[in-house]
């Protein structure tokens, strides 16, 4: 089982291809099975590094706060635990977060960078709404019951109607790999507390920005406030697909991703 200690705690990682590091960057409570779909693309052309952040999956569960910050710097500790430099990175909702924070904390050891269903946090994003918080925050204490509410708000009824085996495999996956309910809420706390408005200006990868038109759980009128913010950042809004825009429109969220990836940054990034 591949784990790297990273200062006080253990991160599980999966990691296949080869060519320049990838880190994909999962979001709350989620694991590295979320990027199911994108890794077997990726690992054609790059180094693809799938990640469970501290929390979650097989990684350390420690019961302590937990910040953003402190996830992003876990990352930079497992790229030096992997012998590498720099990396590109994709981060999904928190995930998102964590590569805003990596962004701006370990700008010199990243490439390229992707944020997907997320905001830059704080008083000024668009807030998530009210039916989302209930799900995120009121758990019924059935864990199947739990998933498929999560799951209803996080993709469309067409994606769950068309794909039910997908659904299906994912439940399943959670159920084996249960996440405890004080590291979910350490993790939720941590969130929270994320608040980068004020700083996106400072971040100097080259940056794409992508969301669903539908999503239910951050609006996608955060993606803007982000593409505005980030300089030279870009914008590809993915028309009524949902939070997980990038299981029901994999294909072509993908190949999108890999163009952007290979471009030469005439920035410099974080060089």
């Amino acid at each position: 089982m591949p784990r790297a200690a990273v200062g006080a705690v253990t991160l599980h990682y999966e990691r296949a291809g080869d060519g320049p590091a990838v880190v994909l960057v999962p979001g709350l409570g989620g694991d590295h099975r979320l990027w199911h779909n994108q890794v077997p693309a990726l690992t054609g052309r790059f180094d693809c590094i799938a990640v469970d952040n501290r929390g979650a999956g097989q990684s350390a569960i420690p019961d302590e706060p937990y910040t953003i910050a402190a996830f992003a710097d876990d990352l930079a500790g497992l790229l030096d635990a992997l012998g590498i430099a720099r990396a590109h990175l994709v981060g999904a909702s928190m995930g998102g977060f964590i590569a805003q924070e990596f962004a701006l904390r370990h700008a010199h050891r990243l490439d390229h960078l992707v944020l997907c269903c997320t905001s830059p946090g704080g008083p000024r994003s668009v807030p998530i709404p009210q039916e989302a918080v209930a799900v995120m925050v009121q758990r019924t204490g059935d864990p199947r019951t739990d998933l498929l509410r999560s799951l209803e708000l996080m993709t469309t009824e067409d994606f769950r109607a068309a794909c039910p085996d997908a659904v299906e495999a994912h439940i399943a996956w959670r159920l084996a790999h249960p996440q405890p309910l004080f590291a979910y809420h350490r993790q939720l706390a941590a969130a929270a507390a994320h608040d980068a408005a004020d700083r996106l200006g400072a971040i100097r990868a080259l940056t794409l920005v992508c969301h669903g038109t539908g999503d239910r759980i951050v609006p996608s009128a955060n993606a803007a406030l982000l593409a505005q913010g980030i300089p030279h950042a870009r914008l590809r809004l993915f028309e009524g697909s949902s939070h997980l825009f990038f299981w029901e429109r994999a294909a072509e969220f993908n190949r999108l991703v890999i163009e952007f990836l290979v471009e030469d940054d005439p920035q410099g990034g974080g060089r």
